[in-house]
């Protein structure tokens, strides 16, 4: 009687489905996904041009049903300045010829660059026409930019020169030169997504008026850490959410903002490329974009695993980059 209960366990033991286990995640720390409904996704390109034009903030930001995808090209820009410290001042020396020299910065709550004059500024003419461009590197593969384009100009009033010290102080914990302080007045912005990518132009009040994006302190720290922990991850996203015609052979994320994040693609056959998935809704905050990646990936595994059937709307469309830091 024993052995034959015994073999009944055994036999159910052997029967039992897995449909109901849970995929075990591979980083713990990451918080616990909210039950949210995940949106369709498309993905509209980008196509390049050989002009940059003056070009409505909105534009190549949405998907094909009007829903936001990406930051505008402002607040990219105030992203940029806001992570950024140094730059390369640009104005006319006295002798006619551009002259173009690096400098450390500060931005104040508009975004407007706060820089103490450098000793190169003693060569510098009359006329006050400048450039500022910044330069961020995103995970060694990415190379966002923007320039800034406006008058040098040294700020007379006493209250204006309180601020702007504070403002120096507070990025740099060094107090400024009151008489060596300038700002750069920003009358346009060119945002360019990349070396070898053609800008947008961006007007000064939608720049001035645009937010740094909420994740621009945490991004680096999260995209390391899934790079580095959550590889399989990073693989799956390409794989479900993507509609792809050939294999991956490596993926990487590069970057990480409000609205989604971005990973670069490589296929010895086709090429490297770029690709945007956006998140389930917008985030705020760190905690907001790991439960965010953690419902994405509980999501994709069980649609790899057809536990899930997909009613979503998988990106259609990638951007094949020309330049690329993926070795």
């Amino acid at each position: 009687m024993e052995k034959m209960n015994l073999q009944t366990q055994s036999l159910s033991t052997q029967f039992l489905l897995p449909l109901s286990l849970p995929k075990p995640f591979i980083k713990p720390r990451f918080f616990p996904p909210k039950q949210t409904p995940f949106p369709k996704i498309s993905l509209k390109v980008n196509c390049s041009s050989s002009v940059s034009t003056v070009s409505d903030p909105t534009t190549s930001t949405t998907n094909s049903h009007g829903k936001q995808q990406k930051p505008f090209p402002a607040e990219v820009s105030r992203t940029i300045m806001e992570l950024s410290r140094i730059g390369t001042l640009s104005t006319l020396s006295q002798d006619g010829f551009p002259f173009g020299f690096g400098v450390r910065f500060a931005v104040d709550a508009e975004g407007t660059p706060v820089l103490c004059s450098p000793p190169s500024s003693t060569h510098l003419s009359l006329d006050n026409r400048s450039t500022l461009h910044v330069q961020l590197e995103q995970c060694g593969l990415r190379t966002p930019q923007c320039t800034i384009q406006g008058n040098l100009e040294k700020p007379a009033d006493a209250a204006v020169l309180r601020r702007l010290t504070s403002v120096w102080k507070k990025r740099f914990g060094e107090e400024a030169d009151v008489d060596s302080l300038y700002i750069v007045n920003v009358e346009r912005v060119l945002q360019m997504e990349d070396f070898n990518e053609d800008g947008l132009w961006v007007t000064s009040s939608a720049y001035k008026n645009a937010n740094p994006d909420p994740l621009r302190d945490f991004a680096e720290g999260i995209i390391n850490e899934i790079n580095t922990n959550n590889m399989e991850d990073v693989h799956r996203f390409c794989n479900v959410y993507v509609d792809l015609d050939f294999q991956v052979s490596e993926a990487k994320m590069i970057w990480v903002d409000r609205l989604g994040f971005d990973i670069r693609i490589y296929s010895p056959q086709n090429g490297v490329f770029d690709v945007r998935i956006p998140f389930p809704r917008e985030v705020t905050d760190e905690k907001g974009a790991k439960s965010s990646f953690n419902g994405m990936s509980q999501l994709a595994w069980e649609v790899e695993k057809n536990f899930h059937v997909p009613d979503f709307e998988k990106v259609k469309q990638i951007k094949q980059i020309k330049y690329s830091g993926l070795q």
